[in-house]
């Protein structure tokens, strides 16, 4: 099958669209990368979409930003598609995870009965409309609904790039939430670990935009920060949030380590003295202390871990990388691209590998990482307009004649 990913992560800095041949042999998925592109927001959809994860957001304007996202996210395939010398009429089906404006899977009580929750917008039927593909999307939902929290979605992905029967790796992926999956040597699916370890680069790039007034998105090749000095009293005021103390399965995001996030923080910051460089050294520090903590106190207890395998835009971080280094010895870390997979590319090749499983009624939820009461096949099935159901059932039955 020919599949493309597409996703837009916490960090909201374009779409990554992955054009990803799959094939499966003897409960092995073999991939291959055809294309890989990153759809960069326009200034104007960033500020809307960062508008739209706001808890006070109208829901009118949720709807109407849904709607537009689609249309990007459309345009997204088609030029994957250009860049890998295909047709659309030629790909399977695209697998897109959408942007996520909401997620809350710690259930709140409304009308007497306990409510999680979670909402990506990029409206899969004008995606279906505008290609003429079969779309799968919403692909957190199933597992919110058996108890799950949801996320991390990825693990399933990490698992079949990265597991190996002699050498035990702990993937973490540095977006703007940062997640981790332990991989033991030679364990099964129902071995994984994988938990969000708190922000990523989210802060960083927060505060970079606030310090330098617009000018820049994130802290180029970290030369805000390592012009800074961390500090300790404040690092310590943020490692003491009760999240990080709190046991996997766990997920975070905008919700909790976004705008109002930052505006304390950077509020702290200037009542303590910091210049703008020192914030961003101790906001960087804080992403490295807290996944160094997250290792410490749920990982390592399982055992030595051999290697960690960092991807995810953090990697072009010198400073956060140096700082993993130095916390993770005697690991030695490597990166997806030393693996085949480009730094950037692995969530949406993670949602293509998703929508496969999907399209052939497979679960690829992992209850072990989100902690729901069992497997589920993630996500929904949307025809275009001329499509026919037929040709699901086809994907889900291979070799099999499906009746009108």
């Amino acid at each position: 099958m020919l599949l493309i990913g597409l996703m837009s992560g916490t960090s909201a800095d374009g779409i990554d669209a992955a054009l990803v041949e799959i094939e499966e042999r003897n409960a092995r998925i073999d991939w291959k990368l055809r294309a890989f592109i990153c759809v960069p927001w326009q200034l104007e959809l960033r500020a809307a979409i960062l508008d739209g994860c706001r808890s006070d957001a109208p829901v009118s304007f949720v709807s109407r930003l849904n709607y537009r996202l689609g249309e990007e996210f459309a345009r997204a395939a088609e030029a994957v598609a250009d860049a890998g010398a295909v047709s659309l009429n030629g790909v399977d089906a695209i697998a897109s995870h959408g942007q996520t404006i909401w997620h809350q899977p710690n259930p709140v009580v409304i009308a007497g009965i306990p409510t999680a929750a979670t909402l990506q917008i990029g409206e899969p039927s004008v995606i279906a409309a505008r290609t003429g593909c079969l779309v799968v999307a919403d692909f957190r939902c199933a597992d919110m609904a058996l108890g799950g929290q949801g996320a991390p979605l990825v693990p399933f992905a990490d698992y079949h790039l990265f597991s190996s029967p002699n050498t035990t790796r702990a993937v973490q992926n540095l977006g703007g939430i940062a997640n981790v999956t332990l991989l033991r040597a030679g364990g099964a699916p129902s071995d994984i670990l994988a938990f969000d370890t708190g922000p990523g680069n989210m802060l960083i790039d927060a505060l970079t935009a606030r310090y330098t007034m617009g000018r820049l998105a994130f802290d180029r090749d970290s030369q805000m920060a390592m012009r800074g000095h961390v500090n300790s009293v404040l690092l310590a005021d943020c490692l003491a949030h009760p999240y990080f103390s709190s046991p996997p399965p766990k997920s975070t995001g905008r919700e909790m380590f976004g705008g109002e996030y930052a505006e304390w923080f950077a509020h702290r910051s200037a009542s303590t003295g910091l210049t703008a460089e020192d914030a961003v050294a101790t906001a960087t520090a804080l992403t490295a202390e807290s996944v160094a903590n997250a290792y410490r106190t749920w990982l390592l207890p399982r055992g030595p871990i051999d290697e960690v395998i960092l991807g995810g835009g953090g990697t072009h971080n010198r400073g956060l990388v140096q700082m993993l280094t130095e916390s993770l010895a005697p690991a030695r870390l490597s990166t997806h691209a030393d693996f085949g997979v480009p730094d950037d590319a692995k969530e949406a090749l993670a949602f293509a590998l998703l929508g496969y499983s999907t399209l052939r009624g497979k679960p690829s939820n992992v209850p072990s990482a989100t902690g729901a009461s069992g497997p589920a096949v993630l996500g929904k099935v949307v025809l275009p307009p001329s499509g026919d159901v037929r040709s699901v059932c086809a994907y889900m039955n291979p070799g099999r004649t499906v009746a009108r």
